[in-house]
């Protein structure tokens, strides 16, 4: 038995490696660990398995990080570019250039569930690092062991991520960090590093995400507090991760996945790439959102967070009019939030997208019962406490949707959702009767990029009440021309308030706007 790939002939009886006719010169481990890769081509090969395999079990992830390196630059390939020697983050390794046996074998047969686990393994993985502390203080190094273990628990609870154990992560200490070294070793796409010193009387710790195999930073962050404030530094420190987390590395991921050819993303590439078109509230862009996440859900029939994907875009088509068939998009969507349950019942985003779904019914106690339940899962998802707070507002609780909207500004200062959140902060507040900061915030909310035309309708009543009926003018025109048809019944079926006197206010403010 041998195989070609590329230019190259590999013979594991000759015990030799090939390149248009020429030897490849290389060392015994290297050249055992491509024929290995390229015999279980079939499979993902874990890192425990190859070290069993070439060194019969005594290894470091470093000497298994550097024979890797080793093999992709005998064969052409790098950490980067992946095209023969492909890192499955958290798990293994696989060998997926095409390969011709010269003898053929009998092929294996792909079972249903070897598919389903492979669209699971592509999902990203990360690897949080003990923290770099610079000075001799005792304390310095604790908090710098610390902080980090308190991420990786807190990581843990997001079901879209794979968080390599501490175990092993807390392996790579030192002054610098190998990018590349970690990545391939730990099998880590992302890299979460930081530093911590004490400087002008202050704790200041400085964060770090890179893109493990491109090298690139992608989000840092700095956060300071007096010695007496640790506690409170620590928790910030977490809560600050877990929400960036959940929104650049989707972001990234979608930025990556655009790059690549449409017939090779796997399902979680689809999925991200149906995020990015999520949050454009157009008809185009919810439509290529659904796109991409039908996508997610035929090559991946058990990926919960598409189905919610699902939930999510059929939400919009009702709550914003985008489809042909309101009555149809409720369905669908409270139909694909039950599925995404079924198949991940401890997910946040599948409570969230299910917990928005009973908006849409005008049942906000039920709305609550689910978003909660998502907090519970994730207690930093911000989007879970603007959701919370938004179906408060829905019930007249004006100290919980004060709360709610004050802890997700907190987690995500920059959310796509950001003109949302003060979108309920003037609602809330013209329950209150303080029109005249509901009207301030309602501006700073149709001012905030990703405003659609429910939010400037939230201006006009707001500015119309407060009697700044030339502001409200701007609104109303702006309203008119996002949406000449929108109408009282469209601002009601997505703001379904259970108070009578404020739906009758802002009723007659509406018909006095034309609407």
């Amino acid at each position: 038995m041998a195989w070609t790939f590329g230019h190259f002939r590999l013979d594991p009886e000759q015990f030799q490696l090939t390149r248009d006719g020429s030897p490849v010169r290389l060392e015994p481990q290297v050249l055992s660990l491509i024929i290995h890769l390229v015999r279980n081509r079939h499979r993902m090969v874990p890192k425990d398995a190859l070290a069993t395999a070439v060194w019969n079990g005594a290894v470091s992830d470093a000497s298994i990080a550097s024979r890797i390196r080793s093999a992709r630059q005998a064969v052409g390939d790098d950490g980067t570019r992946q095209s023969v020697i492909q890192t499955v983050h958290g798990r293994g390794f696989r060998f997926i250039a095409p390969v011709t046996d010269l003898r053929p074998a009998t092929p294996e047969v792909t079972r249903p569930d070897d598919i389903a686990q492979s669209a699971d393994l592509s999902r990203p993985s990360i690897a949080v690092l003990p923290f770099r502390p610079l000075g001799a203080m005792p304390d310095l190094a604790i908090l710098a062991e610390a902080i980090p273990h308190e991420i990786i628990q807190a990581l843990s609870r997001m079901r879209w991520l794979a968080v390599i154990a501490r175990g092993s992560s807390f392996r790579f200490r030192g002054p610098e960090t190998d990018l590349d070294l970690v990545g391939t070793a730990l099998g880590a796409e992302y890299v979460l590093s930081g530093l911590i010193e004490i400087r002008d009387g202050s704790i200041v710790v400085v964060l770090e995400l890179a893109d493990a195999t491109r090298g690139e930073v992608i989000w840092g962050d700095r956060l300071t507090a007096p010695p007496a404030g640790i506690e409170d530094l620590r928790q910030r420190i977490v809560a600050r991760v877990v929400a960036a987390l959940d929104l650049q590395v989707p972001q990234h991921a979608a930025r990556i996945a655009a790059l690549g050819s449409s017939e090779q993303l796997d399902a979680w590439a689809n999925y991200h790439l149906g995020l990015s078109q999520l949050y454009r509230f157009t008809p185009d862009a919810n439509r290529e959102a659904q796109h991409f996440f039908e996508r997610a859900v035929a090559l991946d029939p058990r990926f919960a967070r598409a189905h919610a994907g699902l939930s999510f875009t059929s939400f919009l088509d009702a709550f914003l009019h985008l489809g042909p068939d309101d009555r149809a998009a409720v369905t669908a969507a409270r139909r694909h939030a039950e599925r995404g349950l079924e198949l991940d019942p401890l997910d946040a985003f599948t409570h969230y997208t299910m917990g928005r779904s009973f908006w849409l019914t005008g049942d906000p106690d039920a709305a609550a019962t689910w978003l909660h339940r998502a907090i519970d899962l994730n207690p930093n998802y911000a989007q879970g406490f603007y959701a919370s707070a938004f179906t408060a507002m829905l019930s007249g609780k004006t100290d919980a949707v004060a709360a709610g909207l004050d802890r997700a500004l907190n987690l995500s200062p920059l959310d796509p959702l950001l003109y949302g959140m003060h979108g309920v902060r003037a609602l809330s507040l013209i329950q209150t009767g303080d029109t005249r900061a509901a009207a301030r915030w309602a501006d700073r909310a149709a001012n905030t990029p990703g405003a659609h035309y429910l939010i400037a309708m939230i201006a006009v009543v707001a500015n119309g009440l407060d009697g700044r009926h030339q502001q409200a003018a701007r609104w109303r025109q702006d309203v008119r021309r996002r949406k000449p048809d929108a109408a009282a019944a469209h601002f009601f079926a997505a703001f379904p308030l259970v108070d009578t006197d404020t739906r009758t206010r802002i009723g007659d403010e509406l018909s006095r706007q034309g609407f």
